[in-house]
């Protein structure tokens, strides 16, 4: 396998850090055969490129899976699935003409000091686009009225870790109160256990970054630091892995 490294550049989750990436460089044939591979090793597909972070002195940046068929809901997360539980849940293979407009909507209401702002079909079609990986869509809805779009891919197994890939997921902004993005994982993490998947990956988990880290509420979870997974139980563990990572990592820069 062949990698890139980017040119150093602005940290989009923390402002006052650089970041660098580590980008698969292959065709189309070699990024559908070693993705499964690669995502074991902390690796995320956006469009047609795979990457994870590259920053010689931060791990901010933590890839994060659920074991579906051990994750247990905290209280909170029950009280959502209760409030919820009048909303449907379909899968569906092709994208519908019917979210873009309900992207647009969630991007300028929701996240207009973003990346994605302004919105755009071109985007939006080039956000879906991969010409290796066709994603599936885990669509909300509240009756007949479609309500939000989970974008997931598929990954198939290795040794037994295949499972789901959460990518992006947009939402009726007038359903914030009910908890919409929360609920949301709740359910992938349903369907990959519906599915016999292993484990839910949810992207790069960012403590520091207020954006990024609602994604530590989901127990038991795993992180990839160091070239391997640690399971982390509670949230009463997350502080000493941190502490274990960065001491780490203090040491491999000496």
């Amino acid at each position: 396998m062949k990698f890139g490294i980017t040119q150093s550049f602005s940290c989009s989750y923390l402002p006052e850090r650089d970041e660098q990436l580590l980008v698969f460089v292959g065709d189309d044939d070699a990024c559908a055969f070693h993705y499964p591979q690669l995502i074991q090793a902390g690796f995320r597909r956006s469009g047609n490129q795979v990457y994870r972070p590259y920053c010689q002195a931060c791990s901010a940046c933590q890839s994060l899976r659920v074991p579906v068929n051990e994750f247990k809901p905290s209280r909170s997360q029950r009280r959502i699935l209760n409030k919820n539980k009048h909303l449907q849940v379909h899968v569906a293979y092709k994208p519908d003409a019917r979210y873009y407009p309900l992207y647009e909507r969630y991007i300028n209401e929701r996240h207009a000091d973003g990346s994605m702002y302004p919105p755009s079909q071109s985007q939006f079609d080039g956000f879906l686009a991969c010409a290796w990986s066709q994603p599936l869509f885990i669509e909300a809805y509240d009756n007949d009225k479609l309500i939000g779009v989970a974008v997931t891919d598929e990954v198939d197994s290795v040794l037994g870790h295949g499972g789901y890939s959460a990518m992006y997921t947009f939402f009726d902004p007038d359903y914030e109160k009910q908890s919409l993005g929360a609920w949301m994982i709740l359910s992938q993490i349903k369907v990959t256990a519906q599915q016999g998947k292993t484990y839910l990956y949810l992207g790069y988990q960012i403590d520091d970054c207020r954006k990024m880290n609602y994604k530590n509420k989901y127990f038991p979870h795993e992180r990839y630091a160091d070239h391997q997974w640690h399971r982390i139980n509670c949230a009463d563990e997350i502080d000493t892995f941190q502490q274990t990572i960065s001491q780490s990592n203090d040491t491999s820069v000496r």
